[in-house]
């Protein structure tokens, strides 16, 4: 069997080949995967791509796009292209008119000369400075189980029902104008939603919400933090679950916890500031890790995701290496992104098909890795900076103005 990549070059190819008989590649899972949260930011507050100032960026060609890397963003875009050609652009960069040029044309390209298509319709805009900062996310695989034996003791939760957003009047709007999610009691009053530290100690026991068991609490944190993840079941099989739902409270990184309380950097008695060193300090200090843990009230509720991939934000599967979340105030979901950055193997095009709870503001991204050990390992000391440029359709940048 083919790995992923090597597939999906195949289908690349044999589309490109028999055009009218391609389809899309996978059917979309029910669930979509999470908005996957990390820490950090690169740009001044702002609410749209113009009041940091648009410019253009350099050729297609300057860019010197490797034929690999074209191909496979170019795939990615292909699944994109169905939601880009009738979804609304939220950073007010594009319409979905400009995007069904390039779409349409995918059908007949020639796989040899992806990077050709690039160069063909589209042009680079950056936003801001254009420095980027880009953390890592994976797809993490966790021991459970669909039942509650015995060492498999913490739940997996689908969405509860009575998690719902506040009635106009019943409590006031959020800094975006929706209504806050919570619950409503007996009484008709509305309160908060369960927290973490609520849900843990039995808050939701009961209600038949359980989709599985997982046997460690602590890798099923950080399954939450990606926001979607693969169970490996007893028999060897594997459930895959994706984000369905939050329960209203903000993430809370408990990197930047540990990194205020100097726990975490280098030095004597401090952890490395990654993944692996913040599982590293919960793991050998079980009270205070519970405890750190239960500082991020969010909770993440899962439903199981039937296909070859989690879906992200812009409703279609992400890929390993290929898929990048953006904040889709400032990129257009569904847009291919250029990143140069001091970590090398971030480098390249990337499609962004997902948004993440804490990736906030222009040039701000985090790429996904897919599944397995050299996913994490890679994803979870992810911390690379640089510059970024968005490709945007052939004459978007006259149609802004952008100098």
């Amino acid at each position: 069997m083919l790995k992923s990549r090597e597939f999906r070059l195949a289908v690349v190819a044999a589309c490109s080949l028999v055009a009218a008989a391609c389809g899309r590649i996978v059917p979309p899972p029910t669930v979509s995967s999470a908005p996957p949260p990390s820490e950090g930011a690169s740009e001044p507050v702002a609410r749209s791509p113009r009041e940091l100032g648009l410019r253009s960026g350099p050729s297609i060609a300057e860019l010197s796009l490797r034929q690999v890397d074209a191909a496979e963003a170019l795939l990615s875009f292909r699944e994109s292209c169905p939601k880009l050609i009738v979804r609304n652009d939220a950073s007010g960069l594009t319409r979905p008119g400009d995007w069904k040029a390039a779409c349409a044309a995918f059908a007949t390209w020639p796989y040899g000369q992806a990077a050709n298509f690039f160069e063909t319709f589209f042009e680079t805009i950056q936003v801001g400075d254009g420095r980027a900062f880009a953390t890592g996310y994976f797809e993490p695989e966790i021991a459970g189980s669909r039942t509650h034996l015995p060492g498999y003791d913490t739940p997996v939760y689908a969405l509860p029902s009575d998690l719902v957003r506040a009635r106009a009047g019943d409590a006031p709007p959020l800094p975006d104008g929706r209504m806050p999610l919570g619950r409503y009691e007996e009484s008709g009053v509305f309160v908060p939603y369960f927290d973490r530290t609520q849900i843990e100690n039995g808050a939701l026991v009961g209600k038949g919400l359980e989709l599985a068991w997982v046997r460690d609490p602590v890798e099923f944190f950080f399954l939450q933090v990606q926001g979607s993840g693969r169970i490996r079941l007893p028999d060897g099989g594997l459930m895959r679950i994706g984000y369905a739902g939050q329960n209203g409270f903000a993430y809370t990184g408990i990197g930047a916890v540990m990194r205020d309380r100097g726990l975490v950097g280098t030095g004597p008695g401090k952890y490395p500031s990654t993944m692996q060193g913040i599982m590293r300090y919960i793991r050998e200090n079980p009270v205070q890790g519970r405890a750190l843990m239960r500082e991020n009230r969010s909770w993440i509720f899962f439903g199981e995701v039937k296909g070859d991939g989690p879906l992200g934000a812009l409703g279609v599967p992400v890929r390993p290496e290929s898929s990048i979340a953006a904040d889709p105030r400032f990129v257009p979901l569904g847009a291919p992104v250029w990143l140069d950055l001091d970590r090398t193997e971030a480098n390249g095009l990337w499609i962004a098909q997902d948004t993440g709870g804490a990736i906030k503001g222009a040039n701000r991204f985090d790429t996904f890795w897919g599944a397995g050990e050299e996913a994490r390992r890679i994803a979870g000391g992810m911390s690379g900076r640089g510059r970024a440029v968005i490709l945007v359709p052939n004459g978007t940048l006259a149609r802004l103005g952008a100098r």
